[in-house]
């Protein structure tokens, strides 16, 4: 699928595959898949992800629509201007859309339904039309068709959606910085005082190391830029041109600059102060100092605020006196903590009462398995009980059939009452020993020996 730039706005944000600076130095490779086949497993990380990929993708294959979206801006996307074009789109467009939401609609049911399941939620007359309402991305109101107001919807949630993922992905950063310190200080609390300050000076030197780093340029400076052209271009520095850089860095070919490449170009800068093989170095530290990067250079550099860098913006920024001589870049080594002690201690009395919470659920599953063994045992006593019972019934029977039998009568069914004697006092001792000594077997010996009883008895009542 080959997106425009338009469709971009809603897309570039969050997908986890970065674009690949090109590299000049190395060898040709060979051409494995066409570039529609190397995107499908881009996410934006939205829950409805594939439904809106999906989506656009049908529409792109109209003629009419595909040319509307290409002489869109922005504002028209957002406002909802072209979902009133759906309208005009071929019948088989249409008809598939109606499916794409129908199988939406199924999924989001599912998901309810997981979820009520898992929270013992019961409900025999469940409102589905209600619940869907707390998905913003379609109309809960019409679940079979898709018209204009499942596609305005669709937008708007995606782009309001998309532009709070930094934000999330900042405050996620934050908890993370949390947990680290929180953990570290938990570990040195279990330390006697010579252990703890030999590994408070460990620490110190492992922080004291990573800020040992080459000069990080400012990213979009004209020195960062400079570098990438070099080292990863392998391009002469001399001869750095700013609008033949961003047709080489525009990998996707779409004329825009989009957040993913613009990240890849930042690559460099990162390998000075990280390296996964180090253990003063944080990859989710990298990964936060990349996103601060990003936000830098789209301040500065998107006008319009599409998140998108056209090459007219691109140049423009060129022309500014930061590009030359910016401000000295500071990594997060060099900016104060992502969060401060009071939101430490608010988010540490959080861990406890989670902890809490945890530790009175484990103790209820403790006393509902203790209350089931219990009840187990209870239950195996009474089964001994009920067994006792019918052997010994079988045996005041057994010793009623000798007194009452007359002689004639047991001789004319000797051989029948024998056997059936034998086969019955054989059953009981062996299935009754089975059952003492394999546990395993309780449940079938115990219907076992009570249908030889029967069986018996019958025998018995017609003799």
């Amino acid at each position: 699928m080959n997106l425009g730039p338009c469709w971009l706005v809603l897309l570039s944000i969050c997908l986890e595959v970065w674009a690949v600076p090109i590299d000049r130095n190395a060898a040709p490779q060979e051409t494995h898949a066409p570039q529609e086949d190397k995107q499908e497993d881009n996410d934006t990380g939205l829950y409805y992800d594939r439904y809106l990929r999906e989506v656009i993708e049908v529409l792109e294959t109209d003629p009419h629509f595909r040319e509307k979206l290409q002489t869109a801006n922005t504002e028209d996307i957002k406002n909802g201007r072209l979902s009133k074009e759906l309208d005009l789109v071929g019948h088989h467009v249409r008809t598939r859309l109606d499916e794409l939401k129908r199988q939406e609609v199924s999924r989001l049911r599912m998901l309810l339904k997981a979820k009520l399941d898992s929270t013992n939620t019961q409900s025999l007359q469940m409102d589905h039309a209600s619940l869907l309402k707390q998905f913003e991305h379609l109309d809960p109101h019409n679940q079979n068709t898709f018209e204009a107001k499942d596609l305005e919807l669709l937008i708007s949630t995606a782009t309001k959606d998309l532009e709070n993922y930094d934000a999330e992905r900042h405050e996620e950063f934050k908890r993370y910085e949390m947990l680290k310190e929180h953990e570290r200080r938990e570990y040195l609390k279990g330390l006697d005082q010579e252990k703890r300050e030999k590994e408070e000076r460990r620490m110190e030197e492992l922080k004291e190391k990573h800020r040992k780093h080459p000069k990080v340029n400012a990213p979009g400076s004209v020195a960062q830029l400079r570098e990438v052209w070099e080292e990863t271009d392998g391009l002469d520095p001399t001869e750095f041109n700013p609008k033949t850089f961003f047709k080489l860095h525009d990998t996707n070919g779409d004329g825009v600059l989009d957040e993913q490449e613009l990240e890849a170009l930042f690559a460099k800068e990162l390998e000075k102060v990280y390296d996964p093989k180090n253990e003063e170095d944080d990859m989710m530290e990298m990964e936060e100092e990349r996103l601060r990067m990003r936000e830098h250079v789209m301040k500065n550099v998107d006008v319009n605020q599409d998140r998108l860098v056209s090459l007219e913006e691109f140049l423009k920024s060129t022309d500014k006196k930061e590009f030359i001589n910016p401000k000295e870049w500071d990594t997060l080594d060099d900016t104060k903590p992502v969060f401060t002690e009071a939101e430490l201690q608010r988010f540490e009395a959080e861990l406890r009462t989670k902890e809490e919470e945890l530790g009175r659920r484990a103790e209820s599953l403790r006393q509902e398995q203790d209350l089931l063994k219990e009840r187990g045992k209870a239950l195996e006593a009474q089964r001994k009980e009920y067994q006792q019972v019918i052997i010994n019934q079988a045996t005041t029977v057994w010793t009623q059939f000798f007194n009452h039998v007359q002689p004639s009568a047991w001789h004319d069914s000797m051989g029948t009452a024998d056997h059936v004697c034998k086969c019955f006092i054989v059953e009981l001792s062996v299935r009754g020993s089975a059952s003492s000594e394999l546990p395993g077997q309780q449940v079938d010996a115990f219907p076992c020996m009570i249908h030889s009883f029967f069986r018996f008895l019958t025998l018995f009542a017609h003799i």
